[in-house]
Order: structure tokens, then sequence, then C-alpha cells
């Protein structure tokens, strides 16, 4: 019996993955909004989160397991063409060698330390939401979305700063940074949560699943158990 996909699942993969590489070369960017530090990647990064809340909640914890790592795998191609790039020589006539070097070379230290804290963070994210579903009895979907977010931004915030930025960023900016980007992203989350709901219900009208993870394996290594 072969096994399908759906167009809606299909549509919420790739964009999943598509959010995680632009984030990781948005992160390069340091701004500044209002006196608040953090990295340009938030303004696309958390779609990741509100996404693996969707996936998790619809199709159920191992859906989000293939989607995490199919992410993972999408930004580790990406950082290595990337860097290709970089060593190819380039034309003699195009002056933008070190604009583009002084981007893309920082992306691999970057893409370690987002590949590390997403795969936890998300990882998390979506056992929580697993979790939380079976003991709610697939009530207050937005109280788990939150709960699980909060967990998640706040572990892949802990893990990713100091992995990325540690020698580079003073300490005292990258404690601030840690605990602004984690607060942001969950505030980001809930200012969106009434979006996540209708695109929640909408999925579950015209997809007919609503999974519940009974007797799963929660272990992240087994792919294969869709």
């Amino acid at each position: 019996m072969k096994q399908t996909v759906s167009l809606p699942f299909m549509a919420l993969g790739i964009l999943f993955c598509v959010c995680l590489i632009i984030s990781n070369i948005l992160e390069v960017k340091m701004i500044e909004i209002g006196g608040i530090t953090a990295t340009a990647g938030l303004i696309v990064f958390p779609i990741s989160y509100i996404i693996n809340d969707c996936i998790a909640e619809v199709w159920g914890y191992r859906k989000a397991r293939l989607i995490i790592w199919a992410g993972f795998a999408m930004n580790f191609l990406a950082v290595a063409f990337f860097q290709l790039a970089i060593l190819l020589p380039s034309a003699k006539f195009w002056d933008g060698q070190t604009a583009f070097v002084s981007i893309f070379t920082a992306t691999p230290r970057i893409a370690i330390a987002s590949l590390i804290a997403f795969l936890i963070g998300s990882f998390l994210n979506a056992y929580i939401m697993s979790k939380m579903k079976i003991a709610s009895n697939g009530k207050r979907f937005s109280l788990r979305a939150i709960v699980s977010t909060l967990v998640g931004e706040s572990a892949d915030s802990l893990l990713f700063f100091p992995i990325a930025f540690a020698g580079i960023v003073p300490i005292k900016e990258l404690f601030i940074l840690i605990i602004t980007q984690a607060i942001l992203k969950s505030v980001y989350e809930i200012l969106i949560l009434p979006v996540t709901i209708k695109v929640v219900r909408y999925i579950k009208k015209i997809d007919g699943s609503d999974v519940y993870d009974t007797n799963i394996s929660y272990n992240i290594l087994k792919i294969k158990e869709v």
C-alpha cells in the first residue's frame, strides 16, 4: 500500500524548510528596534514553530519529527552550497566577492548553532504539544501552543546564542539577547495565535486529520516511523 501525502502537509513542510534556511541567513545581521537588540532572523524563525505546532496538532508527533529532520537536512544542504559558492572563483568583472564572503563565511558557525538549537527546541515543542493534546483530550489548543512555544523557544535561545556568538558578542549583551529573543519569539506566537487557530481548524476540516499520539515512540531517530 502506497503512502500518500496531503497537499496541506506538503505545503507546510516546504514553508517550514524555507523559513529555516532564510532565518539562518538573516541571523548574521544584528538589528535594534526601540532600543531592543535582536537578530534579523527573528522576523521569520518563529514561523517555523507555528508550523511545527500545526503539524503536531493535525498529523501528530511522527509527522512533526519527519518535517523537523527534513528542515535539518535542507539547512545542512544550503550551508554546503553557500561554502561551495564562496570557494568557486569569481568572475573578473564582479566586485561583490568581499561582501559575499563577509556574509556567508559566518554561516557555518551560525548554522551549527542553529541546527543544534533548532533540533532540541523543535522536538521539545512537538513533544509537549503531543503530550498535552492527549492529557487535555484535544482541548485548549491555545494553551498548548503557548506552553510548547515558551519551552521550545527558550531552549533554542539558550543554546543558539552562546554557540553562535560567544567570543564575538560581549557576555552582557549575549545574556540580553537570549532573554530578549526567547520573549519576543513567544510574543510573536501569541500575537499570531488567532491566525494559527484558524489555519489548524481549516486544515483539519479539509484534510480530515486529527491525530492523537497513542502508543508511539518519541525517539527522535525513528524517522521511518511515519
